[in-house]
């Protein structure tokens, strides 16, 4: 089967690392635009926040892609998908104009977030640095 192929959990990794990529790198070119984003949420110390999530995107996304300490690195992401999630995703306390758009944002992070735990429990796969057996 097709499936089977040792690329599959490669291509996997890639997908999910790709919007974490894009999103620190966006942080590192747009940082002052990106405190902004956070303000209105009364965060406590927005740019040491807003420093840990670019630091657990870019070198999460590393891991992803290069598979080493892939299943730490995917259980942080999962993690810190889901504060993002709750915080500002939360369609049941916007507008309604805005509830739909928060509401996909939050579903579309859920199955995120379930790729993540996958990833998480069951390894990068064949194609890893660092891989030790059959992970």
């Amino acid at each position: 089967m097709i499936l089977d192929h040792p690329v599959v959990p490669l291509l996997g990794r890639l997908m999910m690392a790709y919007i974490f990529a894009t999103s620190g790198i966006a942080k590192v070119l747009g940082w002052s635009g990106n405190l902004a984003y956070m303000s209105p949420r009364h965060l406590p110390m927005i740019p040491v926040l807003l420093a840990i999530a670019m630091v657990i995107e870019l070198a999460g996304s590393a891991c992803l892609v290069t598979g080493y300490h892939a299943r730490i690195a995917a259980f942080v992401m999962f993690w810190y998908t889901t504060a993002v999630t709750v915080l500002f995703h939360n369609y049941w306390a916007s507008s309604e104009m805005m509830a739909a758009i928060e509401e996909t944002d939050f579903r579309k992070n859920l199955a995120i977030m379930g790729g993540l735990l996958m990833l998480a429990y069951s390894g990068p796969g064949k194609r890893a640095l660092g891989r030790r057996g059959s992970s």
